[in-house]
């Protein structure tokens, strides 16, 4: 099992959007804790480098995490529309 970190900023921006959007984060953040940061079961997973992942909530909604290789923690550091993604 995994530690999943989430910032207080991004839990606001979290609870902005919508509800069903909501409910596939908190599925998200689930199976992150349970599975690991590979989740090739989530649409349009990718890697964006080192140690750095996305997928899709949605068409127009993404997340993106951090995993340090050999750790058991995952920082979940946006969640959001995929138009101001950071990659």
């Amino acid at each position: 099992m995994y530690n999943v970190i989430i910032k207080r900023k991004l839990l606001r921006n979290i609870r902005k959007m919508p509800e069903q959007i909501q409910k596939k984060m908190a599925n998200l953040v689930e199976d992150l804790r349970d599975k690991g940061p590979i989740r090739n079961d989530w649409p349009n997973y990718g890697k964006l480098g080192a140690e750095r992942y996305h997928c899709h909530l949605a068409y127009h909604w993404v997340a993106c995490w951090y995993w340090e290789k050999d750790t058991i923690t995952i920082e979940v550091y946006y969640a959001g529309s995929r138009e101001n993604a950071p990659y």
